[in-house]
C-alpha cells in the first residue's frame, strides 16, 4: 500500500476560503477538483435540467398520454438497491401525477436473470399492462424489449448502464449514456433517471393545463430515495449526484421521509436525524440488497412505497433478518473464495493480472460482494462465480466483477467476447462492476481471456495499490465537533470522505474482540484513541498511518478517535 497526498490547487483553497468556507472544507473541496462556490451550491434550481437528458421529453409524451387515456402501467425493476428505490420512485411519483392504473414486476435473480427478458415481457402483458416501463435496466434487453413490443405493450426504457452497439427498439430510451445523449451528469444513477422522467412529465401535465406550478405535485418529496439509491449504487458523485443526495439528506434529517425509510434507519441502529451517505452505503443500502441477493426484491419495494409505520416496521425487521443471513453466507463464502484465490499464485510472488474463482457450493446472490472483498485484499480485477440455480439452467456459471481504478471491467468483457466467441452468453455492467454468464466447461477459457486483457491493460503504476489522503490534520481540527461538520458532508464514490495521514508514534496497542486493533496513539504532541478494524499485526513504534475522524461515546462523554485505514513505514 502506498500512501499518498491530494494536490490542493492554491487558486482554489484560496478561493474558497474567501468566500467564507470553513478552512478545513475548503482545502477537502479543492483537492477533490471544486474550484467555486457555485459547485457547491446544493439548492433544486441548481440541478441540471431535464430537457438537457435525452428521451426524457418523449417519454413524458408517452407517459401523460397514457395516463390521460387511463392505460395500465407496470414497472419492471432490478434487484439491487437502485433497481429498488427507482422503482419506488417510479411508482409513488406516477401516482403523484395522476396514474390510477399501476403495478410492477421485479425479476427473480435465480430464475428470472437480469433485466427484462421475454418471460417477463409476457408476465407484464398477462397483468393487463398496456405500457411497460424498465427502471435501472432494458438498455441491454434486445429480446426483452422485442416480445414487449410484440405482445403490443409500448416500452419506455430508463436505465444508466453503458449501452452496447445496439440498443433496444422501444418506444423511448432515456439513458445519459446513449449514443447522442448531451446530459453533463453520465455518472446519474438509475433512481435519479426515474426521477428526471418524472420531472418531465410534470413539465408536460402542467403545459397540457393539468396543473399551475403553484399547486402541481411536490416530487422534491422523492429525493429520501433517490439519495439512497444513488449512494448505494456506488456512482460517482459528481456535482448534479451530489446536490441530489444532499437535498435527500436535508429532508431526511428535517424528519420528511416516507415510513419504510424511517423504519430501515430503526433497524439498522441508526438516526434519521443524523443521517450521512455512511448509513445509505454501509446500512440502509445492504438492509434493501440483501432481499434481492436471498429473497424477494418485493419485500424491500414494498418496505420504500410503505406509509403505514407498523407495516413498515415488519418489512424493516425483515429485511435486517435477511441482511443478517446474508452476513452469514458471505462471511463463509470470502473465506473459501479467498483460500481460491491465493492458491493462485505462490507465497511471495504477485497475483496473476485478474482472479477468477468458482465453487460448486457458492451462493449467486453473494457473488459480488465476495469479489469486491477479494478485489479490495488482491487490487485485481476479480471475479467469483456460482452455479446457476434457474431450471433449465444448472451448466451456467453467474459471475460478478468488481475492478481496479484504470482497469474497465465492462470493456475487458467486451474484448474477451469479441476474442472468444461464444465463451459469454451474456454480459453488461460498468467501468468498476460488471457481470456475466457463460457455460460451466468455458470457465478456464474466460479466466484465461480475462488474465490476457489485464496483462495488456495493467501496468506497474495501476496494479500499486494506493491511497489517496488529504495529508496531516492540523492539531486544531482534532475535535469532536469537526467530526461531525465532515459526516453531515456529501462524500462517496469519486469524492471521497476525507482521509488523512501522518507519523504517529504508538504508545500502546491490543487486540479487541480478536480481530481488531485498539491502539493508543501521540499525534503532534497528544494522545488520542485510534482503532484499525480487520487488523490483527501489530504496528511498530513510529509509523506512518492514514486515518478518518470517527467519535464515540461513553457515560455521556463522547470522545474523538482514529480510524486507520492503511499504514506504512515511516520514513526519516
Amino acid at each position: 500500500m502506498k500512501i499518498s497526498t491530494r494536490d490542493v490547487p492554491p487558486r482554489a483553497l484560496w478561493t474558497l476560503e474567501q468566500a467564507g468556507l470553513h478552512p478545513l472544507l475548503a482545502r477537502l473541496y479543492a483537492a477533490r477538483g471544486v474550484t467555486g462556490m457555485d459547485e457547491l451550491d446544493e439548492g433544486l434550481n441548481r440541478l441540471l435540467p431535464p430537457s438537457g437528458l435525452k428521451g426524457a421529453r418523449e417519454a413524458a409524451i408517452l407517459l401523460a398520454d397514457a395516463i390521460a387515456d387511463q392505460r395500465r402501467l407496470c414497472i419492471v425493476a432490478d434487484y439491487d438497491c437502485d433497481g429498488a428505490t427507482a422503482c419506488a420512485v417510479g411508482m409513488r411519483g406516477l401516482r403523484l401525477l395522476g396514474a390510477q392504473q399501476l403495478g410492477f414486476i421485479v425479476p427473480d435473480r435465480v430464475i428470472d436473470g437480469y433485466g427484462l427478458t421475454a418471460p417477463i415481457a409476457e408476465r407484464v402483458k398477462a397483468s393487463g399492462a398496456d405500457v411497460l416501463i424498465t427502471v435501472d435496466n432494458g438498455i441491454a434487453s434486445i429480446e426483452g424489449v422485442a416480445r414487449a413490443r410484440a405482445l403490443g405493450l409500448q416500452v419506455l426504457v430508463t436505465d444508466h448502464h453503458l449501452p452496447a452497439a445496439v440498443l433496444p427498439d422501444a418506444d423511448v430510451i432515456v439513458n445519459p449514456n446513449q449514443p447522442g445523449c448531451g446530459f453533463d451528469s453520465k455518472a446519474i444513477a438509475g433512481v435519479g433517471v426515474m426521477f428526471y422522467v418524472l420531472l418531465a412529465l410534470r413539465s408536460e401535465l402542467r403545459a397540457r393545463g393539468a396543473f399551475t406550478q403553484a399547486n402541481q405535485p411536490k416530487l422534491d418529496a422523492l429525493l429520501p430515495l433517490v439519495a439512497l439509491g444513488t449512494v448505494a449504487d456506488v456512482v460517482r458523485l459528481d456535482a448534479n449526484n451530489r446536490r441530489l443526495v444532499a437535498q435527500g439528506l436535508k429532508r431526511i434529517r428535517a424528519g420528511a421521509l416516507p415510513a419504510g425509510l424511517a423504519a430501515l434507519f430503526v433497524a439498522a441502529g441508526r438516526s434519521a436525524r443524523a443521517a450521512t451517505t455512511f448509513d445509505f452505503g454501509f446500512a440502509l443500502g445492504p438492509r434493501i440488497n440483501a432481499a434481492g441477493r436471498l429473497s424477494d426484491m418485493r419485500l424491500g419495494i414494498e418496505c420504500l412505497l410503505s406509509d403505514d409505520p407498523t407495516r413498515a416496521a415488519e418489512l424493516a425487521k425483515a429485511l435486517d433478518a435477511i441482511n443478517r443471513e446474508r452476513r452469514v453466507i458471505e462471511g463463509d463464502m470470502r473465506e473459501q473464495a479467498m483460500a481460491i484465490a491465493e492458491s493462485l499464485f505462490e507465497d511471495g510472488d504477485p497475483p496473476p493480472p485478474a482472479i477468477c474463482v468458482f465453487d460448486p457450493d457458492f451462493h449467486e446472490g453473494v457473488v459480488g460482494i465476495v469479489a469486491s472483498r477479494i478485489k479490495d485484499k488482491l487490487h485485481r480485477p476479480s471475479f467469483v462465480f456460482a452455479a446457476s440455480q434457474a431450471p433449465g439452467r444448472e451448466n451456467e456459471l453467474k459471475g460478478s466483477g468488481r475492478s481496479i481504478a484504470g482497469f474497465h471491467l465492462r470493456d475487458a468483457l467486451d474484448l474477451v467476447a469479441k476474442r472468444h466467441p461464444g465463451v459469454l452468453l451474456r454480459f453488461g455492467g460498468h467501468a468498476m462492476a460488471a457481470g456475466c454468464t457463460l457455460l460451466e466447461e468455458n470457465f478456464d477459457r474466460f479466466e484465461q481471456g480475462l488474465n490476457q486483457v489485464a496483462l495488456e491493460w495493467l501496468d506497474a503504476a495501476t496494479l500499486t495499490r494506493r491511497l489517496e489522503t488529504d495529508g496531516p490534520l492540523a492539531p486544531q481540527y482534532r475535535r469532536v465537533d469537526l467530526v461531525d461538520t465532515l459526516h453531515k458532508e456529501v462524500w462517496g464514490q469519486g469524492f471521497a470522505p476525507p482521509t488523512f495521514s501522518e507519523v504517529v508514534e504508538v504508545l500502546s496497542q491490543r487486540l479487541v474482540g480478536e480481530k481488531h486493533l485498539a491502539l493508543k496513539l501521540r499525534h503532534q504532541g497528544s494522545p488520542v484513541d485510534a482503532i484499525w478494524f480487520g487488523r490483527t499485526e501489530t504496528l511498530p513504534s513510529r509509523v506512518k498511518i492514514a486515518f478518518r475522524l470517527d467519535a464515540d461515546e461513553w457515560n455521556g462523554v463522547r470522545r474523538l478517535k482514529f480510524l486507520i485505514e492503511a499504514a506504512e513505514p515511516a520514513v526519516g
